[in-house]
């Protein structure tokens, strides 16, 4: 596929994240999105998603397999969980590449999947064949897999905040405890009461309080930088606000350390990272300044007793969340460069 115009169809573009997967391969040079589709919406994309209106003549409908396998040569799969299942063998059957968003293919135990999402796994086949999609850490089997599972968003904020002391101070690393809080895109479209105007507006909530199916993609990631089992509590809240994603990591060691040197450390770890932004030592990281960006920022702080050191990262979850990192992913795959459409 590189050095060509690659066709590409989303399925799933009537959520959040299809349509900024949408928004995204539009102004791409090198991708033509020639079918999207979605279950429960059909029509003109611009009378689905009015800011696009002149930007597309594309038409939305129902899921056809013979069509997307047609028509495509890469697949964005926006859908919930689940779905994934059905959708991504036949066209990897195909001979498409397949990038996930959903949580399908991101444990690489059955048996977690099945603990964490409430279902059996029926894709076992290739799970053993998807890579995970964090282009900082694995890029180079992103470049050759033809699955891709997309990260969550809490978890991308999370693992590119905690690789570097996981992976240069694993042996003392005591405690990590991961205050998360995201916007209310993250919830996705569907109803729900507890995602209504009247119940998010001038309120602040934790949910999901260590049962948060993020929790193992989080340890999952961090036990292989450190090749060793890692733990986490984590704890995420809906904030008032509609995207954007800041978590505050508190990591606890069993020995002291000076801010200067962990400042140092990520600068290095990240020194040729586009899309990480180590910032100064005294700025802390927020929401307004990722908002709509394919970046993740992050800043450090130390205790006084200089044995817990404290990370502030901040992203927006349906750009690096989500649609950003896919469209990352798929830079890779293809042998493009990697900001394309991003930056």
């Amino acid at each position: 596929m590189e050095n060509h115009i690659i066709r590409a169809g989303i399925v799933g573009v009537s959520g959040y994240s299809g349509c900024s997967v949408l928004e995204l391969l539009l102004r791409h040079p090198l991708v033509r999105v020639t079918y999207v589709s979605a279950n429960n919406t059909e029509g003109k994309i611009e009378d689905l998603w009015p800011h696009l209106r002149q930007r597309t003549r594309l038409h939305c409908h129902k899921y056809n397999y013979d069509e997307a396998a047609e028509h495509c040569d890469l697949i964005f799969l926006a859908v919930p969980h689940t779905t994934a299942f059905t959708l991504a063998p036949p066209l990897l059957k195909a001979g498409l590449r397949v990038i996930d968003l959903s949580g399908d293919y991101r444990l690489n135990s059955p048996a977690d999947y099945k603990a964490w999402y409430g279902t059996a796994h029926k894709d076992k086949m290739n799970l053993k064949k998807a890579v995970y999609g964090l282009p900082e850490l694995f890029r180079v089997a992103i470049r050759d897999a033809d699955l891709v599972s997309n990260p969550g968003c809490y978890p991308t904020a999370a693992i590119l905040s905690l690789a570097p002391m996981v992976a240069i101070y694993t042996k003392d690393i005591e405690q990590i405890i991961i205050d998360a809080k995201s916007g209310t895109s993250g919830a996705g479209k569907k109803l729900s009461p507890a995602m209504m105007f009247g119940e998010i507006h001038e309120n602040f909530r934790a949910y999901k309080v260590a049962q948060h199916q993020h929790t193992p993609e989080i340890e999952q990631f961090l036990s292989r930088i450190a090749d060793k089992p890692m733990g986490v509590t984590f704890v995420p809240h809906i904030l008032p606000i509609f995207r954007g994603i800041l978590e505050t990591i508190y990591v606890k060691l069993t020995a002291k350390i000076s801010l200067p040197e962990i400042h140092a450390l990520y600068q290095r770890f990240y020194k040729t990272e586009p899309f990480i932004r180590i910032l100064p030592l005294g700025a802390q990281a927020e929401t307004q300044q990722v908002r709509g960006t394919n970046f993740c920022d992050i800043s450090l702080a130390l205790n006084r007793a200089k044995d817990m050191v404290i990370i502030t990262s901040t992203i927006d979850n349906l750009v690096k969340g989500a649609a950003g990192q896919a469209v990352q992913n798929m830079n890779i795959m293809c042998g493009f460069e990697e900001e394309l459409s991003l930056i």
